[in-house]
């Protein structure tokens, strides 16, 4: 069993949107809608999660995505807040074995053979993993200064992409420790990280991409246009 999480409390300050950027239309719809109908595709995903700003009451009516079952439960300031929630609120429909998958309303442009290749490789990997892409450009290190101190070895290096997949038990584990000591997660991969764990790097598409600011719409845009042109 596997229940998608999808952290959306926050209000995407960077975005310059007049509403939480993850309402604002992209090709007709609001960003969101791209993402539940994405993951309402995946025949092992049993259901989804929003985790939403307290006040949201976008969806107080709708109990079904698609074919999929759909929740809605008060998410926090944090986005590791936000997950935890959702894990805590669906304890009464988790199996012991069941898996969660977080994936970010940000990121409308993930492509269902990633999010099929993420699956098949975590869920039989002994801690669970993430989608990634591999890092081409030189990356450097800086000091206090802006200046360079040194140049990194890109071979080793990944950008960590959602979606994120992992056993729900160690999840809410993982989270939990790291609040009890007020450690900063960033995303799930890092909160597994803490308590020593590997987690799996599944490479995925670059297009994959997280709308944060104004110019990443039009190009989240362009990429589902494309993709979906005959």
């Amino acid at each position: 069993m596997i229940w998608a999480i999808i952290p959306a409390a926050g209000n995407g300050s960077r975005s310059g949107c007049d509403v939480p950027k993850q309402y604002r239309p992209l090709l007709g719809k609001p960003m969101i809608e791209h993402v539940l109908d994405l993951l309402a595709q995946h025949p092992d995903i049993h259901g989804i999660m929003l985790a939403l700003a307290p006040g949201d009451d976008r969806w107080q009516s709708v109990k079904m995505w698609r074919n999929k079952p759909l929740r809605t439960c008060a998410g926090g300031q944090r986005r590791s807040d936000s997950v935890l929630a959702g894990i805590v609120s669906l304890r009464e429909v988790l199996s012991p074995d069941a898996w969660i998958l977080v994936h970010d309303a940000a990121r409308p442009c993930l492509r269902l053979e990633d999010l099929n290749r993420l699956i098949e490789a975590a869920c039989v990997h002994p801690v669970g993993g993430l989608l990634a892409g591999r890092m081409t450009d030189t990356v450097k290190r800086g000091d206090a200064y802006n200046q360079v101190e040194g140049t990194l070895d890109r071979s080793m290096l990944w950008r960590a992409h959602t979606p994120q997949l992992f056993p729900a038990r160690s999840l809410q584990h993982a989270l939990q420790h790291a609040h009890q000591e007020n450690a900063d997660i960033t995303d799930e991969s890092s909160a597994m990280e803490r308590l020593g764990l590997s987690p799996l790097l599944v490479q995925g598409a670059d297009d994959n991409i997280k709308v944060t600011g104004p110019e990443d719409f039009a190009l989240a845009e362009a990429i589902l246009t494309t993709r979906n042109a005959p």
